[in-house]
């Protein structure tokens, strides 16, 4: 079937609506909006005047195209109108009840060419479609909002959907400018399906108390690269629609890590559902503002916390990537360092590491020669732990073995002076057992890097049962000092970064293994339409996919939760030897340097 699809009927004049308005009536196409509020259709036509008339100071179009997009977009509060229309897509409530009626009534005055598509991204397009007298011209074409801006469609096919009315929508997806994805019917689709998850996963990790809202929120943005955290995320979606799609995906999976949060019911039923109710999990100036104001969870000032102790100098131990990152971190921030090594060979190799990242930064001109000397003569390498003597802090950043670890701090327990911060970097491994190998717990703290470090701000606080308030201060200190960006959470798997994260990139894996959809729409699916600056794929890759079973290892030991445990085509190909980008070849391959 060859339909240009010039004339577009849009049910609904919500949000997502408008949006999806505005960008056909501006591709040229004659758009058709239809709403029983007549106020929600004065707010569109609003909404697309004041849209239109930005891009136009801006340059992106001229005068004489705002008037020719405006004049293609008409109202009306009666579904006749759609009569004349080759596509109808319907973005009315979440309810089947509403979105089957829109259907059954659209069936009675379009022709029977006419294409409908629902922009549901909670439910089963497959039960949409049996509803409908012509089952195989019902799709799924979920836009992500705002879809003026987000590049992302997902073209979702049923059992009964004909091949050519997906050919037609996605080549029209293309005509817009945007990205189609063309998927099979599953709560979620892709993006969503990986995206509530995790969504789901922040809130009962808020829900427990682990971490506050702001400490979450800033772990994902800054360890992450996301544009916005989880829990901000939720009250922008709207915390009943979130609930919705949970529920929807609960149904159909079982899986609980998909199974609502009780905090995102509680919320909803005292109609605290985000933005747009001026509360959520933030409190917001207004009804609609993205404005968060103080409230009674703000946390107080760092000022009114306890005193710290003294630091000038910090030792650090190991010789890889992780190690010499840290030890640049403090001497650029003043701190004399200790950097000991296996060796005097592995501690030198790893201050001439640091040399060469600190030309790096010359060359950019990011750094003074004169400053990358001074940082360089506060380095000290040295070839045993003997060194850390009189250390104010020590950080280990050696390999992540829990018996590696409890050895190397026994020896710290011995060798630094009473009194000095002992912390550890792990990223998975319980904090507290590493400070038992100790004679004194309560100097014993988690500061989880990331990496690399001297660009990654983000740094979790990781407190034991018996980490004295003191030591904790001194690391929100000294953190403040290198300026990094510290967030508190408890001595628990996957701290919060790793714990939110891993379980998304194992679900994501676990769609390939079900071929719903593949590696490069997956990751496309999350560039375009979760704003992640990787794919999980590409992540995983990077990560390294023994770094990341391991990680899935030690959450699925630590919550013994079904949904946790790691995908068996990463255990296939850690087996395998397939490791990622350091061994050429991981979910991709690589050319060899």
């Amino acid at each position: 079937m060859d339909t240009p699809l010039s004339t577009i009927a849009v049910v609904g004049l919500g949000t997502m609506g408008t949006g999806i308005a505005e960008v056909l009536a501006r591709s040229g196409r004659e758009v058709i909006g239809i709403d029983t509020d007549e106020a929600a259709a004065r707010r569109a036509v609003a909404s697309l005047q004041a849209s239109t008339a930005r891009a136009v100071e801006r340059g992106r179009i001229t005068e004489e195209e705002r008037r020719d997009a405006l004049a293609r977009f008409r109202t009306f509060s009666d579904l006749q109108a759609a009569a004349d229309a080759e596509l109808v897509i319907e973005v009315v409530p979440e309810s089947y009840e509403i979105k089957q009626q829109v259907f059954r009534e659209l069936d009675a005055i379009v022709s029977p060419a006419t294409i409908l598509a629902t922009g549901t991204n909670a439910l089963s397009v497959t039960r949409l479609a049996a509803e409908s007298q012509r089952p195989e011209r019902v799709l799924g074409l979920h836009f992500f909002n705002p879809a003026p801006a987000m590049k992302l469609v997902e073209v979702v096919s049923s059992v009964l959907t004909a091949p050519p009315a997906v050919e037609a929508v996605t080549a029209l997806a293309r005509l817009l400018g945007k990205e189609p994805v063309a998927i099979g019917d599953r709560p979620g689709f892709v993006a969503d399906g990986l995206l509530f998850g995790y969504l789901n996963q922040a809130a009962a990790m808020y829900e427990a108390n682990y971490a506050t809202r702001e400490d979450i929120d800033a772990a994902m943005k800054l360890g992450c690269g996301l544009p916005m955290g989880p829990l901000a995320l939720l009250d922008l979606i709207g915390i009943d629609t979130a609930r919705t799609v949970l529920e929807a995906m609960y149904s159909s999976s079982h899986d609980r890590l998909h199974a609502p949060a009780p905090i995102l019911g509680q919320l909803a039923s005292a109609g605290l559902t985000g933005r747009k109710a001026g509360r959520g999990f933030y409190t917001y100036a207004e009804p609609g503002s993205q404005t968060v104001v103080p409230d009674a969870l703000t946390p107080a000032p760092r000022g009114e916390a306890a005193a710290g102790r003294t630091v000038r100098s910090v030792g650090v131990a190991g010789s890889g990537t992780m190690a010499s990152g840290i030890a640049e971190v403090f001497a650029k921030a003043g701190y004399d360092v200790v950097l000991a090594a296996r060796g005097q060979e592995k501690a030198d190799l790893a201050k001439a590491r640091i040399a060469t990242s600190l030309d790096r930064s010359v060359a950019k001109g990011r750094l003074s020669e004169e400053a990358r000397d001074e940082a360089l003569d506060r380095i000290t390498a040295a070839a045993s732990l003997d060194a850390f003597a009189e250390v104010d802090l020590a950080v280990e950043a050696v390999a992540e073995d829990l018996l590696v670890k409890q050895e190397l701090f026994a020896t710290l327990d011995k060798v630094c002076r009473p009194g000095a911060v002992l912390a550890t970097t792990t990223s998975s491994l319980p904090v507290v057992a590493i400070a038992r190998a100790t004679g004194r717990p309560e100097d014993v703290v988690g500061m989880h890097f990331f990496n690399p470090a001297p660009a990654m701000r983000l740094v979790e606080v990781v407190r034991t049962v018996l980490t004295a308030d003191d030591v904790h201060a001194t690391v929100h200190e000294v953190c403040r000092t290198v300026r990094k960006h510290p967030v508190d959470c408890g001595d628990r798997a996957g701290f919060i970064v790793n714990a939110l994260l891993f379980p998304y990139l194992n679900n994501a894996i676990k769609m390939v293994e079900e071929h719903y959809a593949s590696l490069d729409d997956i990751d496309a699916a999350m560039r375009l339409g979760g704003g992640y600056p990787m794919g999980p794929f590409e992540l995983l890759d990077v990560v390294g996919l023994d770094v990341s079973l391991a990680i899935e290892k030690v959450l699925h030991n630590e919550f013994r939760d079904p949904g946790l445990a790691p995908a068996p085509l990463l255990e296939h190909l850690v087996a395998a030897g397939c490791l990622g980008r350091k061994t050429g070849r991981g979910f991709r391959e690589y050319a060899r340097r």
